[in-house]
C-alpha cells in the first residue's frame, strides 16, 4: 500500500488543550450567574454581596460559543455552576443548546437544591447528563448555621424530585468543618447506602470572604475514612488520584458510593483537567488563580473564533501547576466562591 500520509488517510491530529505541564484539559466549568440565594459561610458573606448587572453577565449565545470554541480544541465536558445556576431564567434552553454542539457529550450542573424541584424534569429534557446537589447538613438547625437560611426541606424535595428521572449519578456535596456538621459523617454514610445518592465529602477551603478558615476546621479524608470503616462496612477504593477531584470508595458489599475532595491535605493539582469561565466572562485556570482572561471582551469586541481560540490555547499552556493552600505564599483570591463559580 505504500507510505500513506495522514491526509492521504483522512485522519486529522486530535486538538487538545495541554498546559506547559503536560495536563490535558478537557473540562470546562461556566458560572452561569453570581446571584445565590443562600449564603453558605464557605462560600460568601451573609451582607455586603454587590450582585453583577444582567447586562455584565454572558448571554446563553455567547457561552454556547465559546463551548463551540472549547469544544474544538478538545474539550467535551461541561458543567453549569453559580452563585445559583437555577437563578438564571429558563437553565434548560442553555443546556439544550450546548448539548447540540459537536464534541459535548456530558453536561453536568451543580445547585444548592432549592429550584430543583420545579426545573428538573426540564433540565433533564434539554440534556442534562448528571447533577451535583450541595447537602451540607441532614439536620435543619445546622443546615441553617451552614448556609444561614432555613431551606433543608427544599432541598430534600428537589432530591426526591431528580432521584426519580432518568439522570445518575446524583452526587451530594458536603463541606465538612470541624466542629460544625463532622458529626454527620456516619449519618452521611448511611444515606450513601440507602439512596441513589453519592455522597463526596469536600474539604473546607479558604474561599469566602468571613469563612473563618483555619486549618484546625479542616476535616482530612484519612478521619473520615477511619470513622466510617468504625461503624460498619469497610470501604474499597474505587478510583485514587485521577482526573476526577474526587477519590471514590464503595462499601465493601457493593452498596453505596463515598467519594473524597480532599483539596487540602492531598490536592489533585497534578492530575486537574479543569478550567473555568466566570459569569462575566473571565476564564481562570485555576480556583485560586490570581490572573484571569478577559474572554468576554474579545466576543463583545467583535474578535474571530480562531483568535479567541489561540487566547485560550496560550492562557491554559500558563496554567499554575497548584494552589498553595497552607503553605507559604497563599494568596486568597480577591473574589469569592460565588463570585468565581463554584
Amino acid at each position: 500500500m505504500g507510505n500513506l500520509s495522514k491526509h492521504d488517510m483522512n485522519i486529522q491530529p486530535q486538538p487538545f488543550l495541554s498546559d506547559s505541564f503536560g495536563r490535558i484539559v478537557n473540562n470546562l466549568r461556566i458560572s452561569v450567574t453570581d446571584r445565590c440565594n443562600f449564603r453558605c459561610r464557605y462560600c460568601m458573606p451573609e451582607d455586603g454581596m454587590i450582585w453583577l448587572d444582567k447586562g455584565e453577565l454572558l448571554t446563553f449565545e455567547e457561552i454556547t460559543r465559546l463551548v463551540r470554541i472549547f469544544a474544538e480544541l478538545g474539550v467535551t465536558k461541561i458543567r453549569l455552576t453559580g452563585g445559583e445556576p437555577l437563578m438564571r431564567k429558563k437553565l434548560h434552553v442553555l443546556i439544550a443548546q450546548i448539548a447540540h454542539v459537536p464534541g459535548i457529550n456530558d453536561i453536568a450542573l451543580t445547585t444548592n437544591g432549592f429550584f430543583l424541584a420545579d426545573q428538573a424534569v426540564d433540565l433533564v429534557n434539554a440534556g442534562l447528563k448528571r447533577i451535583n446537589v450541595s447537602m451540607d447538613s441532614l439536620d435543619p438547625a445546622t443546615f441553617s448555621s451552614m448556609v444561614r437560611r432555613d431551606y433543608l426541606h427544599k432541598v430534600r424535595e428537589g432530591l426526591d424530585v431528580i432521584e426519580k428521572l432518568p439522570i445518575r449519578p446524583i452526587k451530594i456535596n458536603v463541606v465538612l468543618i470541624r466542629g460544625i456538621n463532622d458529626g454527620e459523617i456516619e449519618t452521611f454514610a448511611h444515606l450513601a447506602r440507602t439512596k441513589p445518592f453519592i455522597i463526596r465529602f469536600i474539604e473546607f477551603m479558604p474561599i469566602g470572604a468571613d469563612d473563618g478558615w483555619t486549618i484546625e476546621k479542616v476535616v482530612p479524608t484519612r478521619e473520615i475514612i477511619d470513622r466510617i470503616n468504625v461503624v460498619g462496612h469497610s470501604l474499597v477504593p474505587i478510583e485514587y488520584h485521577g482526573t476526577q477531584p474526587a477519590d471514590r470508595y464503595r462499601f465493601d458489599d457493593g452498596i453505596g458510593e463515598i467519594g473524597f475532595i480532599s483539596s487540602v491535605s492531598e490536592p489533585f493539582c497534578s492530575s486537574c483537567n479543569r478550567v473555568r469561565i466566570t459569569s462575566d466572562g473571565k476564564l481562570r485556570t485555576c480556583l485560586f488563580s490570581l490572573h484571569e482572561t478577559d474572554l468576554k471582551a474579545l466576543v463583545r469586541g467583535g474578535v474571530g473564533d480562531e483568535e479567541i481560540s489561540d487566547v485560550i490555547v496560550n492562557a491554559v499552556w500558563k496554567k499554575e501547576e497548584g494552589h498553595l493552600i497552607n503553605r507559604p505564599g497563599f494568596v486568597r483570591p480577591e473574589r469569592t466562591m460565588s463570585q468565581i463559580g463554584g
